[in-house]
C-alpha cells in the first residue's frame, strides 16, 4: 500500500518537475520534456534511488498513455499536406531502411528472428515524439516540417505493419489476412466518418463542450478503446487501433466548426500530453533495466552501435524526403529527426522479451539507443536547422500537392 500511495503522488510530482526543468533549462537550450520525464523516471526507480517500484497498475496506465500516443500522432497528421513527393520518398525510405535494418539485424543478433526484431525496432521514427517537438519550434507547418511528419508518419506506421506481420506469431500469409481484415473495418469506419455533415453530431459535441458531459473527449476516449480493443482481438499490436483511431476521429471531427475543432484539438492535447503520455515516458525510465545493461559487456557494446545504426539506417534514407534546395544542415537535420525513435523500440522489445526471441541485455541496449536518441537527436537538429543558411525560413512549399474544390 505504501508503494501504491507513493507511486500516486511522486509520479505527477515528476511530471511536473519535468514541466519545470524543461522552462528552465529552455532558456539555455530546447531540451525536449520527453527528455526530462525519461530521465526523472530513471533516477526515481528501481535503477537509482527505488522510490517507485514498476508494477502492473502503473504499467497499464502507461499502456494507454503510450495508445495516447500514436492516437495523437494518427490525429495530428494532415495527409493532405505530406501527399506527393514528400510522402512517397518517406515511403520509399523506410523501404530501404527495413530492408538494412534487418540485414543488419540478423547479422549481430544470435538468431535470424532476432534479427528480425532488431531491424524493426531500428526502421522506426517517433512521430508521437517529434509533433510536440516541431509544434513547439513552430516548424510544424513548414515544408521543412511536412517533410519530417512524412517521415514521421511512414516511419510510425510501417513498423506497425511490419509487426503485426512478422512478428504476430501466424504465418505470413495469414498475418496478412487479419490485417486486411482490420484494414477493411477500420477503412469503412474511416469513410463512413468522411461521408455527409454528421449534423447531429456536431450538434451534440457543441452542446457540451462546455459542461460536465464533455461528449467529444468521452466519444474519443471510446473510439481509441475500440478500435485498440478490436485489433488486440485480431492478434495485432494495440498501436494500430491506437493509430487508426487518431485517423479516424480527424476525419469525423473535421466537420466541426472551427473554433469547436480548435477547442476540442485543446482539449485532447491536455489529456495526452498533459495526463497520459508523460506516465508512459516515466515509466519507460522506472522500467528501463540499467543494471542489466551495466552488467552485460556485450550490451553495452550494442547501445552505441544501435545509436550509430538508427542515424544510417533510419536517419540517412529519412533525409530523402528533405525539400527540394535544402541545405546541407537542413538534410542533417532531417536525418537526426527521422533516426529520433523510441516508442515502437519499446514495443518491439516487449514483444520478442515476452516471446523469449530477444535477449535482455539486446533489448535493454536498443531501449537505451533509444533514449538516447530521443535525448540527443531533436536537440541538435533543431540547433542544425536555426544555423541554416535561410534561418529556418522556406518559400512555399514546391513538393506540396494542391487540393483542388
Amino acid at each position: 500500500m505504501e508503494h501504491a500511495v507513493g507511486t500516486i503522488v511522486l509520479v505527477p510530482l515528476l511530471a511536473v518537475g519535468a514541466a519545470l526543468l524543461t522552462s528552465a533549462v529552455g532558456r539555455v537550450a530546447k531540451i525536449p520534456l520527453v527528455v526530462f520525464e525519461i530521465v526523472l523516471g530513471l533516477i526515481a526507480g528501481p535503477a537509482v534511488l527505488g522510490w517507485i517500484p514498476s508494477s502492473d497498475a502503473l504499467q497499464s496506465v502507461a499502456n494507454f498513455g503510450l495508445a495516447f500516443l500514436f492516437f495523437m500522432a494518427g490525429n495530428e497528421i494532415d495527409f493532405s499536406a505530406i501527399r506527393g513527393r514528400p510522402l512517397r520518398t518517406a515511403s520509399l525510405g523506410w523501404l530501404v531502411s527495413l530492408v538494412a535494418g534487418v540485414l543488419l539485424g540478423v547479422l549481430l543478433a544470435p538468431t535470424a528472428v532476432a534479427g528480425v526484431y532488431v531491424g524493426i525496432a531500428l526502421c522506426s521514427t517517433a512521430l508521437g515524439t517529434l509533433m510536440p517537438v516541431l509544434r513547439d519550434a513552430g516548424e510544424l507547418k513548414t515544408p521543412f516540417g511536412r517533410a519530417v511528419t512524412a517521415v514521421g508518419a511512414v516511419g510510425e506506421f510501417g513498423p506497425l505493419l511490419a509487426i503485426s506481420l512478422f512478428l504476430s506469431g501466424r504465418k505470413p500469409l495469414a498475418a496478412a489476412l487479419v490485417l486486411i481484415g482490420f484494414a477493411v473495418i477500420a477503412g469503412l469506419a474511416i469513410w463512413f466518418a468522411s461521408r455527409g455533415p454528421h449534423a447531429g453530431f456536431h450538434r451534440l459535441v457543441r452542446a457540451t463542450l462546455h459542461t460536465s458531459g464533455q461528449f467529444a473527449i468521452r466519444f474519443v476516449v471510446l473510439v481509441i478503446a475500440g478500435l485498440v480493443g478490436l485489433s488486440i482481438a485480431f492478434g495485432l499490436d494495440m498501436l494500430l487501433g491506437a493509430f487508426a483511431a487518431g485517423v479516424l476521429c480527424r476525419v469525423l471531427l473535421a466537420g466541426a466548426a472551427e473554433p469547436d475543432a480548435r477547442l476540442i484539438e485543446t482539449k485532447l492535447e491536455a489529456v495526452a500530453f498533459g495526463v497520459l503520455v508523460p506516465v508512459f515516458f516515466i515509466n519507460t525510465g522506472i522500467t528501463f533495466d540499467l543494471h542489466a545493461l551495466l552488467t552485460d559487456p556485450k550490451a553495452l557494446l550494442l547501445l552505441p552501435v544501435f545509436l550509430v545504426l538508427l542515424l544510417v539506417v533510419r536517419g540517412l534514407p529519412g533525409s530523402f524526403a528533405a525539400p527540394r534546395g535544402s541545405t546541407f544542415a537542413d538534410r542533417a537535420s532531417m536525418t537526426l529527426f527521422s533516426a529520433t525513435g523510441l516508442p515502437i523500440i519499446v514495443a518491439v522489445t516487449n514483444i520478442g522479451l515476452r516471446e523469449h526471441d530477444l535477449a535482455s541485455g539486446t533489448a535493454t541496449a536498443l531501449v537505451g539507443a533509444g533514449m538516447l536518441s530521443v535525448l540527443l537527436f531533436p536537440l541538435i537538429a533543431l540547433v542544425l536547422r536555426r544555423r541554416s543558411s535561410d534561418g529556418g525560413l522556406r518559400p512555399p512549399d514546391p513538393d506540396r500537392v494542391p487540393i483542388v474544390g
